[in-house]
This record gives structure tokens, C-alpha cells and sequence, in this order.
């Protein structure tokens, strides 16, 4: 099933995008007629039948709407991007797969890429949620210090490092069905400033386990491990 993405689909006259449009009518050869699926990325599956099939801006009649509910629970990935953006983008795509709900790119003091593109990011989001199946689509936050990051959190905060310190097994202190937001530093880790700024804003501080992880790989460990515990049987 070929999926277009809308996010305003229900506010703006059940239209699609000038994008969305002509990949709809051009590429697909989609007509007058035709039941195509849109989702909106707010928890909304439309079938639709188009009744314009113009490729700047293809008009839709919907004839059915899905709604699902959001997790009981809501998992932010706060991750230094790689200085290969490529490993940066596999993990947005993979995280996206498994389930997320918000990613903060963070700028640390050990950070190699300190510019990025948001959007070609939320190209590689939309494609995953589409191919995913996710109702909901991952929110993309702009890129941040990592210290003014801290400054906005307040609770549930882990950060994953190497450094030698009295560390918890992220797997076996993670309350199931709460929000969790994961702090994941560069390739060459969070510095001792870092991690002390972020225990002093009550982080805890965790290991994903044994191996030595590449920053996209720990990345998602902590997201697959947040969505195994909460898996329902």
C-alpha cells in the first residue's frame, strides 16, 4: 500500500501537497476516481477518492478514516550527530521504524558535525513513517547546545557515556510505561563536564551494556530497548 504523508490533511480542504501532488498524478498516474491513502502523522489514516486529480494540487473526498491512540508512554532521543551524517540518518530511519516520538539533535563540546541539514532529515523521517506504517510521525526538533538541552529538562533524563563511573544497566532501571528521554553523546563521548552538568539536573546515569557503541548503534539501543520493555504480550 503507497502511502502520501499530509500533516494538514483535515484542516486544509483534503488536498495534498504541490509535492505530494505530483508524485500522485505524474509518477503514479493516479486519476479522478482512484482511492489512494493519506496519513497525517497525528494518529490519522484517510482513504480518499480523488475527485481533481491536478498534480499541483490533487482534491480528495474522504470515504474513511482510521484513528489510533498514542503510547502510554513517550520516548525523546536527545543524539549528537555523527560527522558521517549517513549514520546519523540510518539511526533517524531505524528509530523511526522501531517507534519515537521526539529527536533533539545536540551540539556537545566533543562534537565533529556541527551543522546539519533539517530538511533532508525530515525527508528520511517521512519516508520511514510511511514505510513503517506509523500513525504517528517522530517529531524532528532544531539542533541544540547540549547544555541549553539540559537547562529544558527536568525529569526522567538518562545519559549513556563511557567514562568510568557507578553506572545502572539502562534495561533494568527504565520504569515501563513512562517517558524517558536519552541522552546520546559523539563519537568522542560526552565530556566530564557534560555528564556532571547532567547529574546535577538529575540524570542518571546509565550503560546499554558491555560493548563500546558507536553513537548511531547506541542511539538505538536505548530506543530499542524503551519500545522491547514496553512491547505488549
Amino acid at each position: 500500500m503507497h502511502l502520501f504523508f499530509e500533516p494538514n490533511f483535515s484542516t486544509n480542504g483534503n488536498t495534498l501537497s504541490p509535492e505530494e501532488s505530483k508524485h500522485c498524478v505524474r509518477v503514479l498516474r493516479r486519476k479522478q476516481g482512484d482511492a489512494i491513502h493519506i496519513m497525517d502523522g497525528n494518529g490519522n489514516f484517510y482513504t480518499a477518492e480523488i475527485i481533481d486529480a491536478n498534480p499541483k494540487k490533487c482534491t480528495l473526498n474522504i470515504t474513511e478514516t482510521q484513528t489510533e491512540t498514542p503510547r502510554p508512554f513517550s520516548l525523546h532521543m536527545a543524539v549528537a550527530p555523527t560527522k558521517n551524517i549517513d549514520r546519523f540518518e540510518w539511526f533517524l530511519e531505524k528509530a523511526t521504524e522501531i517507534g519515537i516520538e521526539q529527536i533533539t539533535p545536540i551540539l556537545c563540546e566533543h562534537s565533529e558535525r556541527k551543522v546539519i541539514k533539517p530538511e533532508r532529515l525530515e525527508k528520511v523521517i517521512t519516508a520511514a513513517a510511511k514505510q513503517s506504517l506509523k500513525a504517528y510521525r517522530p517529531i524532528l526538533h532544531p539542533m541544540i547546545s547540549f547544555k541549553e538541552f539540559i537547562k529544558k529538562q527536568s525529569k526522567n533524563l538518562y545519559i549513556a557515556h563511557c567514562h568510568n563511573s557507578n553506572k545502572e544497566l539502562f534495561k533494568k532501571c527504565y520504569p515501563e510505561n513512562s517517558d524517558v528521554t536519552i541522552l546520546i553523546g559523539p563519537e568522542g563521548d560526552f565530556s566530564l563536564a557534560e555528564v556532571q552538568l547532567a547529574t546535577d539536573n538529575n540524570a542518571k546515569e546509565i550503560s546499554l551494556g558491555k560493548a563500546r557503541l558507536r553513537t548511531e548503534t547506541a542511539a538505538l539501543m536505548g530506543c530499542a530497548t524503551v519500545n522491547l520493555i514496553n512491547q505488549a504480550d
